[in-house]
């Protein structure tokens, strides 16, 4: 390279610095490169780690070690000096030998915290190879350990410092617990695998083109990290996609998650509606973005089980029955039964949309993955899954407010109980169920303020009922009827009385409901994209006001208690009963709410604390029969904490 090439490199790298400091100074972030010594002065360390020289990426370089040359450089080490001063002089000299017979091969010298490199000695160094965007650099790196605590970014650093042991690697840097693991699934390995150099070579290439990617399409500015954007990536594509795909068609990939990766940049990626469309789409918002209607929509049905074969089954194919007669000629229906989570998954989603469907219902959260993977080759169809709390704003879930009909079922409960004993069989410990479990706990205490609900779990036991009945309590609520016409005992509330069971009131699903708001609008031109425009994925989580739940009363029910559940029904639908909105302790004594307060649908939704009246908790993983174990990694409340298995049908 000739001088005159590295003065014009220079030049080059002057305009860019100069144009960061403008940027930084006009949006009131620091312009000068951050300096670790002060960063440290407020900060307990618990030491320090000689690592020796390494590849470090360029991209984690982001200030000095002490305050000295750091208003020389920008807040991306481009130079702010002119062209007549020392410092570009030595600058230029540099770039020279950066592109000549020698290169730059003294490793430059430098401390990390926090995943982050601070440079002791060759900043120079760095700023010309940032100006060629090297991807990374030598360096001799001195490891500064922060004091472990419960911060968010603390979790996640301890977390890097094992993944480090294991890859060798700055650039598997997240920043969220867990993902590493995550990543080990991804990419075929055992959790504890070890990588080895070629392993490292290979993920190192292959990542800087989905780095390239990912800063191409504004992913700097996103408060993630790239290995972050990578998971997301991988929860549709193989890693495999990146060795042969040209950066054209790997940016186009990622375009296509990319609601996703803006979700996960989010501390609130999922926005929950509690409220049908029809009642959302009055307002200013609801008349500017309301779309063109449909005058015919084309709906397919991905179940998991036969309807013959499964409750939950055969109520989605009732709500499919009655959204094919209340529409009629409005709809054209596709139905795919018995189809397993994976690989057969996505070949009845893509032979529905091969056949026409713009809308598609998949009833069971195993079908989740799928799901993803279709919404985002097509991102014209409408995708939903019978679900809650999934962060993908590519597919929207749905599901229903069971606990509102518990809360009626438990008032009655308190009615009807002598001895002021219930039982409870909770199914599985998934997102929704101890709200549930709460809701009939505190309808109970309405109306019996000493009772005392007794419960046991049928993903723990096998006959958590019968257990119950030996242990001398007559009054059990079981699980729910799936639908209004599948009358068969014990469902719902149940009295046991000489052996037999006795039902009195069950909350009951109406998925037909559902189906037809949902469907009716898409017809209607209200499939409203506000959120997703965010990032958000949408989770439709609606209750009787929407008429998605209702309650089926037994015939012996006491007339007078059956006029206290029409009245306790009617407060709910018309929101002057909140269940959860009352004086509210748990079990260790801690007071959930005051009573002047409601609680949101994300703290109902996430709730995983049981009320002080409730004997009994919430079972580990390690307790659940098998069966069960595969919905909890899907949707359970601590799904987050739990590590990733070969067979987990997403990341």
């Amino acid at each position: 390279m000739s001088r005159q090439e590295a003065v014009e490199q220079y030049t080059k790298a002057l305009k860019q610095g100069r144009k960061c400091y403008k940027d930084c100074v006009l949006h009131g972030s620091y312009p000068y490169l951050q300096i670790l010594d002060e960063i440290l002065s407020n900060a307990a360390t618990a030491g320090q780690v000689e690592l020796g020289v390494i590849e470090i990426p360029t991209e984690q370089i982001t200030g000095t070690k002490t305050r000295g040359r750091d208003r020389a450089f920008s807040a991306d080490f481009m130079p702010l000096m002119d062209t007549d001063t020392e410092f570009a002089t030595k600058w230029i000299a540099l770039c020279q030998a950066h592109l000549g017979d020698e290169g730059i091969r003294d490793p430059i010298r430098c401390y990390e915290y926090l995943g982050r490199f601070y440079v002791q000695e060759g900043n120079k160094r760095v700023s010309v190879l940032k100006s060629y965007q090297a991807p990374s650099i030598p360096a001799y790196v001195i490891r500064v350990v922060p004091v472990w605590s419960q911060e968010p970014e603390i979790l996640a650093y301890y977390e890097f410092m094992h993944s480090y042991q294991i890859t060798g690697l700055y650039q598997v840097y997240f920043s969220r617990t867990g993902s590493f693991a995550k990543l080990q699934k991804a990419l075929g390995y055992a959790p504890d695998h070890v990588w080895t150099a070629e392993e490292r070579r290979v993920f190192s290439s292959e990542f800087a083109f989905f780095q390239q990617s990912f800063y191409s399409l504004g992913g700097a500015s996103l408060p993630i990290t790239a290995a972050d954007a990578l998971l997301v990536w991988l929860k549709v594509y193989p890693f495999t996609f990146l060795k042969s795909a040209p950066t054209s068609e790997l940016t186009k990939t990622l375009r296509a998650v990319w609601t996703d990766i803006r979700g996960l940049a989010q501390n609130d990626p999922i926005s929950i509606h509690t409220e049908t469309q029809e009642q959302k789409e009055d307002g200013l918002f609801g008349r500017l973005f309301k779309v063109k209607p449909f005058g015919h929509l084309n709906v397919a049905f991905i179940s998991e089980h036969f309807p013959q074969e499964s409750d939950w089954a055969r109520a989605h194919t009732i709500g499919r029955e009655y959204l094919e007669a209340v529409l009629d000629e409005r709809v054209t229906i596709q139905v795919f039964d018995g189809v397993h989570p994976g690989r057969e998954a996505d070949e009845a989603i893509e032979t529905a949309i091969a056949c026409g469907a713009e809308v598609i219902f998949a009833t069971t959260p195993p079908l989740i993955g799928a799901c993803r993977k279709a919404a985002a080759l097509h991102p014209n169809v409408c995708i939903l899954n019978c679900s809650v709390s999934m962060p993908y704003s590519g597919v929207r879930t749905y599901y229903s407010r069971i606990y509102e009909g518990k809360f009626i079922t438990g008032a009655i409960a308190g009615i009807m109980s002598r001895d002021g004993r219930i039982g409870y069989v909770a199914s599985n410990p998934i997102f929704g169920v101890p709200a549930s479990i709460n809701a009939f706990a505190l309808g109970a205490q309405l109306t019996n303020p000493h009772v005392q609900i007794t419960l046991r779990w049928s993903c723990v036991e096998q006959d958590a009922m019968n257990l119950l009945v030996q242990d001398g309590i007559s009054l059990i609520s079981n699980r729910d009827l799936p639908t209004p016409d599948r009358i068969r005992e014990p469902w719902g509330l149940c009295q046991t009385q000489n052996g037999a069971f006795r039902s009195l009131v069950s909350p009951y699903w109406h998925w037909g409901n559902v189906y037809v708001r949902l469907v009716r609008s898409i017809l209607d031109g209200n499939w409203d994209t506000l959120d997703s425009r965010q990032g958000k994925a949408v989770n439709y989580w609606w209750g009787m006001h929407s008429r998605a739940i209702d309650i089926l009363l037994g015939d012996d029910l006491p007339t007078g208690v059956k006029q206290l559940a029409g009245i306790l029904r009617q407060g709910v639908v018309d929101g002057s009963i909140l269940p959860f909105q009352r004086p509210i302790r748990d079990q260790s004594g801690a007071l959930r709410n005051d009573g002047n307060q409601w609680l949101s649908p994300e703290e109902i939704l996430h709730m995983d604390w049981l009320c002080d009246c409730v004997q009994g908790t919430i079972p580990t993983y390690e307790e659940l029969l098998p069966m069960s174990q595969s919905i909890v990694r899907l949707q359970g409340v601590y799904r987050d904490k739990l590590p990733p298995e070969k067979e987990d049908p997403i990341l």
